[in-house]
């Protein structure tokens, strides 16, 4: 696994994970979720006006990626507005690189090493591991099932957005097609949380959280970019997994910002992430 893309992802997952802490901490999170979305679009559109265009030929994997990556982003406001963060994120982004290695191997044709299946399994374990101390932790009489199934609903969504993305920048300009794609996302999300909640929420929270809309608009576009980078010259398989070094990152946010629940066992589940990429570095 080249170094770079592990760096490149690594600054991907901790902008990410700070970008889904910004929309957790928001009273009204299908309103951030639209402004940010909204906002890195129109960054992504100022931009594009002087790289220009992707190749035609990759525009229908933009516009495909762009409706499910609007689908993600209102999947992932219902699943936070009912479920506790930690225990939502750790799992949707768990269990999307054990489906993203499935997509590879079948379509990318990907043959990964011993060490790097072991790495993936270790990432992909301990990330769940950090998301289901929540149900252990749980003493209601119901389960989080409604949780859960939300939540593997966003990691289906995630990793077929991500086989999409590194497909398309494997074979043309990165840049120009990512810039392309968040344009294209507000398209999808903004009727959709218009129509819920009418324009003037919208205003009301540009003029409170101004400052607080701009920085998560600037961190989705960019930390999404820098994974698209490090698409174009790594496996998908390992870039995928470890870019999920977000959910630890998320989960810490939780805990310390949140007043959620850490305990021993998802510090021993952050543990064997970050293991597990080191396996990825040294044997993938």
């Amino acid at each position: 696994m080249p170094i770079l893309a592990l760096i490149l992802l690594f600054v991907s997952a901790a902008m990410h994970a700070l970008w889904n802490f910004l929309l957790k901490s928001a009273e009204e999170k299908y309103i951030a979720m639209g402004w940010q979305v909204i906002l890195s679009g129109i960054f992504s559109f100022v931009i594009l006006v002087f790289t220009g265009l992707p190749p035609k030929e990759m525009w229908g994997f933009a516009i495909v990626s762009a409706v499910l990556e609007a689908i993600y982003f209102i999947l992932l406001c219902i699943a936070y507005k009912d479920h506790d963060f930690s225990l939502v994120y750790p799992i949707a982004r768990g269990a999307a690189p054990a489906l993203l290695v499935l997509w590879s191997a079948i379509f990318l044709r990907e043959e990964l090493t011993a060490g790097g299946y072991i790495g993936l399994a270790m990432i992909t374990g301990g990330i769940i591991t950090i998301g289901a101390t929540t149900l252990l932790n749980n003493h209601e009489e119901k389960p989080h099932l409604k949780g859960i199934l939300t939540a593997l609903s966003v990691a289906l969504i995630i990793s077929i957005y991500t086989f999409i993305d590194g497909t398309a920048v494997k074979s043309g300009p990165t840049l120009q097609y990512g810039l392309f794609m968040f344009v294209m996302i507000p398209f999808v999300t903004t009727p959709y949380i218009t129509r819920k909640y009418g324009w003037s929420p919208f205003a009301k929270m540009w003029n409170q959280k101004r400052g607080y809309l701009l920085l998560g608009g600037a961190l989705g576009l960019v930390a999404y970019m820098l994974a698209l980078f490090a698409y174009t010259f790594a496996p998908l398989s390992y870039s995928g997994a470890i870019r999920e070094v977000s959910a630890v990152i998320g989960a810490f946010l939780g805990w310390r910002f949140l007043k959620e629940e850490m305990g021993g066992i998802r510090v021993v589940g952050a543990a064997i992430v970050f293991a597990g990429v080191m396996v990825i570095a040294v044997f993938g």
